[in-house]
């Protein structure tokens, strides 16, 4: 691993003092981006021992370990107009130690393979295939049997089909484990369609996944979803994607220190996102419209467009081909024991990756409390209940314009 070791020696010799992020160039910008993403890769590698085997949750771990190196190698890719091409190297080969050491931790704690009997096949065997053409030549020395090369005899030459009333091909309906049941049956959002003809529900939904490895929400229109404490046992990935006029409550599972491992959230309109404490990255991408509240140790946006960003982070929150972004410092209702302090919190020390401007960015603002949701609301409007409709929320929160 001493292609990622050395990072700092090799690429940024003379960055080490007192100097404000702001004054940095953007390509040594990226390289303190990139330090902290690959720190953060490393760590979750260290972690894959200690997770459990029970449900997949070491498989989706390591999952995720893959999909955070692929996404930053992508962002290294895009990055490649102001990076030097030697710089562009050594990014590389940091990347290919991280692969190579995400397959040594998987060889050292893939569980040893159960001891096993190997059958022989029998020589005389047969088949499926065989056994089918065997009783295709079978039936076809049937009188009044017709086959396919038949096809052109006379239709009063055909039998009675042999099969019963329910086709052979036919497959059963798949039956949902309870637990990964869905306790509704919501509209499902489908761009090729008005939205206006989609079924509205206003009442609160409760999904459980209790023994799930990871928690998703996607593809709901006109939806309150309010996560129960069961959908979060232990520190799992969180996901939420395509929604419109939704809102989200994924705080309860974690108020009890028990924060999601990661957030994704893409694909999101006109809806308000309440994503509740995340340990790691929170990835934003394609939302439009909307409002999202989230706690996290990383912030991530891209390509979003008129969203109010209710902030906690302990490190600076990056925006890329964003516009009209807000933020805003987390809601009281909201910001628990395990959020950052104020010397810590760093939500309004924004970096855009696309403003390499001395200039501040026009991409972003920090929110004027006078236009900031109050705290009455998130208390009592937010959570919903007989007093207030999905509506109602929606425009409490300022995410449906009076």
């Amino acid at each position: 691993m001493a292609d990622i070791t050395t990072l700092e020696e090799t690429l940024s010799p003379g960055t080490k003092g007192g100097v404000s992020k702001s004054d940095l160039p953007l390509k040594e910008r990226f390289f303190r981006y990139f330090q902290q993403e690959i720190t953060a890769l490393q760590e979750q590698m260290d972690r894959l021992a200690d997770t459990s085997l029970v449900a997949g949750e070491r498989s989706d771990a390591t999952d995720h370990c893959l999909a955070g190196i692929a996404r930053l190698s992508n962002e290294v890719k895009d990055a490649s107009s102001y990076i030097p091409t030697y710089d562009q190297r050594i990014y590389a080969e940091a990347i290919k130690a991280l692969q190579d050491k995400l397959s040594e931790t998987r060889a050292a704690v893939q569980p040893r393979a159960k001891f096993s009997f190997k059958t022989k096949k029998n020589p005389s065997a047969i088949s499926l295939s065989d056994a089918a053409e065997i009783a295709a030549q079978g039936r076809r020395h049937i009188p009044g049997y017709l086959s396919p090369d038949d096809s052109s005899r006379d239709s009063s030459m055909n039998p009675t089909p042999v099969y019963s009333s329910t086709p052979v091909n036919e497959v059963e309906p798949q039956q949902l484990r309870p637990e990964l049941a869905p306790t509704s049956s919501p509209a499902v959002l489908d761009e090729g369609k008005d939205s206006s003809l989609l079924e509205k529900r206003s009442d609160i939904r409760r999904p459980t996944f209790s023994n799930a490895s990871s928690v998703s929400v996607d593809q709901h229109y006109g939806l309150h979803i309010m996560l129960p404490s069961s959908a979060s046992n232990t520190t799992v990935p969180a996901s939420i994607t395509s929604l419109r006029h939704c809102v989200v409550d994924m705080s309860i599972p974690t108020t009890d220190g028990k924060p999601f491992d990661s957030l994704t959230v893409k694909g999101v309109k006109e809806s308000l996102i309440i994503c509740g404490q995340v340990d790691g990255p929170a990835h934003i991408t394609g939302v439009e419209h909307s409002a999202i509240v989230v706690s996290c140790r990383q912030f991530r946006m891209h390509n979003c467009i008129d969203v109010d960003v209710y902030l906690s982070c302990t490190s600076n929150p990056i925006i890329e081909n964003c516009s009209r972004i807000r933020f805003g410092k987390i809601p009281k209702n909201y910001a628990l024991g395990q959020n950052h302090p104020d010397g810590s919190d760093k939500w309004d020390q924004v970096e855009d990756f696309k403003w390499i401007k001395p200039e501040p960015s026009p991409n972003w603002s920090v929110l004027d409390s006078n236009a900031a949701v109050p705290d009455q609301v998130w208390a009592e409007i937010v959570p919903g209940g007989l007093c207030w409709s999905l509506e109602d929320i929606l425009r409490a929160t300022k995410v449906l314009k009076e």
